[in-house]
């Protein structure tokens, strides 16, 4: 007789606002859970209270405070390992990952594998998970919602081929980025991409979002490839865009273009 294995309990992601616009994720079968970036340990107590959950694990990907302020907390109400980058600094850190590690997270049937996504933090990473039946990007504040991080250490060209990385995943993966930056970020994007079909509906979809208190991400790689002008840099109307601000000269190099657009949104 064959005996058939149970099933694994189908993976949730639970929304954690926290401060002024940040997510925190709370990842869960509906007994434990792991956490993404925990800024701040009150409101991951209190979801986990809220849905009866158990912590098993933290996720880290770079050492902003507003990302890992929560940790000490949680650590001292939960003896769980602390995962996140090698490379960016966090003392707390467990278990330090790079690029091409994989890493099964305890207490959860959730495997993720590791990249190195520098640009916002030199050792900043994200976490993938590619199950076919369900496609996950916890990227931090390397991408977000038509937009991406400000370079507070890395470089254009690092931030640039991290972003690249990232549009390379699958069109279907959900982006779990970590704040809500959407509409402002389609502000500029509209000013950059004025005519992009795409564009006009998200503005409309994300803003009907907004207006009935809903999130907007996560959003997909698909949407963020149509819509996202950092992602876009070959694109023949945000160049002319930058050419007409007097940004970059015509027949700029997607370097440059990156480069200007993110030098534009910083003053947007």
């Amino acid at each position: 007789m064959t005996m058939t294995p149970p099933r694994q309990p189908a993976l949730s992601v639970l929304t954690v606002p926290a401060f002024k616009d940040n997510y925190l994720w709370l990842v869960h079968d509906g007994t434990h859970a792991a956490v993404v970036d925990p800024g701040d340990a009150a409101p991951v107590r209190a979801a986990l209270a809220a849905h009866d959950l158990r912590l098993t694990a933290i996720l880290l990907t770079h050492h902003h405070a507003d990302h890992i302020g929560g940790v000490p907390a949680l650590l001292a109400e939960w003896d769980v390992p602390v995962f996140g980058p090698q490379n960016d600094g966090i003392d707390l850190v467990t278990h330090p990952l790079v690029q091409g590690d994989r890493i099964t997270v305890p207490g959860i049937d959730l495997a993720l594998d590791v990249l190195d996504v520098p640009g916002h933090t030199l050792g900043h990473i994200a976490y993938v998970r590619r199950d076919p039946d369900a496609r996950w990007l916890f990227c931090g504040d390397t991408l977000f919602g038509a937009g991406c991080g400000r370079l507070f250490e890395g470089t254009p060209a690092q931030m640039a081929a991290s972003l690249a990385q990232l549009a390379a995943l699958p069109d279907e993966t959900l982006v779990y980025c970590a704040h809500e930056y959407t509409m402002s970020n389609l502000a500029f994007a509209q000013a950059v991409d004025g005519a992009n079909t795409a564009l006009a509906a998200r503005v409309e979809a994300d803003g009907a979002s907004r207006a009935a208190g809903q999130p907007t991400i996560p959003s997909t790689i698909a949407l963020e490839k149509a819509t996202n002008p950092f992602l876009r840099t070959t694109s023949a109307p945000i160049v002319r865009s930058l050419v007409a601000a007097g940004r970059v000269a015509e027949g700029a190099a997607p370097l440059e273009v990156f480069t200007a657009l993110r030098e534009w949104k910083n003053t947007f």
